[in-house]
Formats: C-alpha cells, structure tokens, sequence
C-alpha cells in the first residue's frame, strides 16, 4: 500500500498554509544547505522524486536544465505543482516514487526533498536510481533525520509551563514502521538509522560526496525565532551522492 496522505482534503488544506507552502524555498529552512548540494543544472536532465508543488523543478529550469521532470502520488500536489509552472520543459508525472521506471543512463541529477521517510522500499529505490542515471549522475536528496523519527512521538518533551525540555530518542535501532502525527493528522513514516541510509547507497553503488545535518540560516533565525529550538537536535539529514 503505498501512502498518499497528501490527497486527504483535510491534510492537505492544512499543507498548503505551511510557510515552506507558501513561501516556497525561501520558506524552507533547510533550503540553504540542500542548494549548495546540487551540482551544477545547465543543460542537465533533472528528475525530482517527490516534486510536491514543483519548487525545486522551477529551480532547476531557472538554473537553466534542459529538462525536468517531476513525479508525485499526489494529484492534489500536481495540480498545484501544474498551476504554479508555466514552462514546456517541465514535465509532471502522477506515480507513486517505487513505481519510476526510466530508460537506463536517461538522469544527470535526481533530486528528492523529504519524501522517502514516507516510502519503506528505500532499496529499490537507490538501485532505480542508480539505473536511470548517467555515469557520475548525481543523487542529492533530504529526508527526516534518523534522530527525529526514532520514536512514534515525535515531538519535545515538555515542562508544567510548557517549556521544551530535550529531545528524546528511543528505539533508534529498531527500523521500520512510525505511527506519528503532522499537521494535526495521523501519518505513517519509516524510520532509518544513519548507517542503513548511507550503506544502502554504498551498496546500490553510489559515491557518497556529503553528509548534512543542516540548521536554520541565521537569516531565517531572525525572521522565525522559535526556530531557535532546531539547533538543539538535528531534523533533517542531506546526502549527496555520485554514480
């Protein structure tokens, strides 16, 4: 059963007043790290795996990408992704990410910004990956850092007043299925250690370049303060990857 919350009208209402959906990047706090992870785009095939509203296939084109396409389950994330892209050199698919299946060597770059946390086959994946890129492609993606999905309550713990306390990791060994809540609704994550992100892309092949944890740029700091809380444990982790 591959997971399509996004299609929820409830959900995805609430998505949609996210700062990072409506502001785009410059919304998402961890886009100044994730943007100096991708390689060069002039005159690349780019695919984004998990393209939501299309952001980074409009970067792409903008960073002058001969071609980009973007895939998601959602229909709802595609027609906004749809209404937001005015460029016949965008192109985008509805199709769960476990279903792509692209000529080999087609990719230069495969992007994917915090989708496979999501997804439980993350093997297969990497080797689809790895298969449709071209010979020192790029691989460059975010995902919930292993630290923030480790227990089903992902949240801080909390004093009387409601002051956050600490992070509390749990059951960090033991992978797999998250009953956790986002925007208010219940969702399903998958939970990964560090190591089992990193080698299943050593196993599928790939060169590792980078390892992130990023945090918030000071300039985001200054206009979001309760993002100082996000210095205290990592929430994301980047990799970048080469064929």
């Amino acid at each position: 059963m591959k997971q399509n919350k996004y299609d929820d009208v409830t959900f995805f209402a609430k998505y949609e007043k996210m700062p990072r959906s409506v502001k785009g990047l410059e919304g998402a706090g961890e886009w100044h790290v994730l943007k100096e992870l991708l390689p060069e785009l002039k005159n690349k095939r780019v695919l984004d795996l998990g393209c939501g509203f299309g952001w980074h296939c409009r970067y792409a084109r903008e960073q002058q990408a001969s071609s980009v396409i973007g895939i998601d389950i959602s229909e709802k994330m595609l027609q906004k992704a749809r209404e937001k892209t005015d460029d016949p050199f965008i192109s985008y698919i509805q199709l769960p990410i476990e279903d792509i299946d692209f000529s080999e060597a087609f990719f230069d770059v495969v992007i994917s910004s915090l989708a496979f946390h999501y997804i439980e086959s993350f093997e297969p994946i990497c080797k689809k990956v790895y298969e449709c890129l071209k010979p020192n492609g790029s691989f460059v993606f975010s995902v919930e850092h292993p630290i923030f999905t480790s227990r089903d309550e992902q949240d801080w713990y909390y004093d009387e007043q409601g002051n956050r306390l600490h992070w509390a990791i749990d059951h960090y060994q033991s992978e797999g299925i998250r009953k956790t809540t986002f925007l208010t609704e219940d969702v399903m994550k998958y939970h990964r250690t560090l190591s089992t992100y990193v080698n299943t892309l050593i196993n599928a092949g790939f060169r590792i370049n980078a390892v992130k944890e990023p945090t918030p740029s000071d300039e985001m700091l200054k206009k979001y303060p309760d993002m100082k809380d996000e210095l205290r444990r990592p929430m994301f982790l980047m990799i970048s990857a080469e064929k």
